[in-house]
């Protein structure tokens, strides 16, 4: 399997779980898994995954994983923040948080000088 098809399994993956299908979309998320280890979409999309079954210890495996391959990701900032959150680690939840707002900001300003916030 080559990387686009391991990210087609992650849209595909993506679609399943919008549509209340958990385990096909863990599944394919574990088939592109397989193909492309460092495939940040899919460390995210299983982040998320878990998160959504409150299996809140394999949904912060996923998601320091997906951070470790994208630190700069706002996205996966804000699924960590909501993790620790759910978890009970306001802390870690508002590092996670703030991490986000500020990945935010440094987007916006790259923005274009006459773009509106």
């Amino acid at each position: 399997m080559d990387k686009d098809s391991a990210e087609a399994l992650v849209e595909e993956a993506i679609f399943e779980f919008t549509m209340g299908g958990h385990d096909a979309a863990l599944a394919k998320i574990t088939e592109a898994l397989a193909a492309e280890p460092n495939s940040f979409a899919a460390w995210h999309a299983k982040a998320e995954i878990h998160f959504d079954r409150r299996e809140l210890d394999d949904a912060l495996e996923a998601g320091n994983h997906a951070a470790a391959l994208s630190p700069e990701d706002v996205h996966i900032h804000t699924t960590l923040s909501r993790i620790w959150m759910e978890r009970g680690d306001k802390e870690k939840a508002e590092h996670h948080g703030a991490r986000a707002r500020v990945l935010g900001w440094k987007d916006q300003l790259k923005g274009n000088p006459g773009d509106s916030p």
